[in-house]
């Protein structure tokens, strides 16, 4: 099986887009798997963030794409899980519920839940600005709250293998929490939280209310490249697992002991 080719812009819909990406993260799942030594037939659940579920056991969250990483577009009802996060849930809820009920209402006056937004960005950007709140925000986030073992990256035609905590620990200690600030008259402050690498954007959380279909959801992206930076430069200790698998920092005690056995 190849490796899938760099995605190409979409002229069609944006859920037509959607739908390739969708199918590259699943070719890319399976790609790993094989390399695993798995099953040709390997399946995983399209809907979980356990990717590949490894011979050990471990579940990997396989990403790929050239630009940037969704790592969640949840509504109001899945962020119900992070209540107990130091308060973390209540403030994206409020960020919700800053924006009327239905989307007609919105597009009428789109300045003033915007406004109402700020506030409440402003609150959750200095929550994450504490590295403890932070890391556990990006271990619910990224790792389903350690449900998932391993961040696994299809970068210059290999995969690359990083342990949930190396992750998590390097981004808190590295990212500067900050808001977004207006460029233009006619933009307004404070409409996302930016996680920033070296003085530039690596996360953003933000609103998405750009159509009816994503109305009132929270979206949380990683650009792919600057993401990868911050990993390469602060986990830079690594091991060939194969020609086609590469390790890192902690994960290379953790990763394959299938075969020690």
């Amino acid at each position: 099986m190849e490796a899938p080719r760099k995605l190409r812009k979409s002229r069609g819909s944006s859920s037509e887009k959607a739908r390739k990406i969708r199918q590259e993260g699943h070719d890319l799942a399976k790609l790993f798997a094989i390399f695993l030594g798995l099953p040709d037939d390997y399946r995983n659940d399209p809907k979980a963030k356990k990717d590949v579920i490894d011979p050990s056991g471990d579940a990997h969250s396989v990403k790929g794409g050239v630009k940037k990483w969704q790592i969640f577009l949840y509504s109001k009802s899945r962020f119900e899980e992070f209540i107990v996060m130091n308060g973390i849930g209540e403030i994206l809820i409020n960020c919700i519920d800053a924006f009327p009920e239905k989307y007609e209402d919105y597009i009428i006056n789109k300045e003033l839940p915007k406004q109402n937004l700020r506030p409440h960005m402003v609150e959750l950007a200095n929550k994450l600005s504490d590295k403890r709140r932070l890391k556990a925000f990006l271990e619910k986030s990224i790792f389903n709250g350690g449900e998932v073992d391993y961040l696994t990256v299809y970068d210059d035609n290999k995969f690359h293998v990083f342990y949930h905590k190396d992750v998590c620990e390097v981004m808190a200690n590295n990212f500067e929490v900050t808001n977004s600030q207006a460029r233009t008259k006619y933009q307004i402050p404070e409409q996302k939280v930016l996680f920033r690498y070296k003085g530039k954007n690596v996360g953003e959380l933000e609103m998405r209310n750009d159509s009816v279909v994503h109305y009132k959801e929270l979206r949380f992206n990683m650009i792919k490249p600057k993401a990868m930076q911050l990993l390469y430069e602060n986990i830079n200790e690594f091991k060939d697992f194969s020609d086609e698998i590469r390790v890192y920092g902690s994960a290379i005690k953790k990763f394959g002991n299938w075969r020690k056995q």
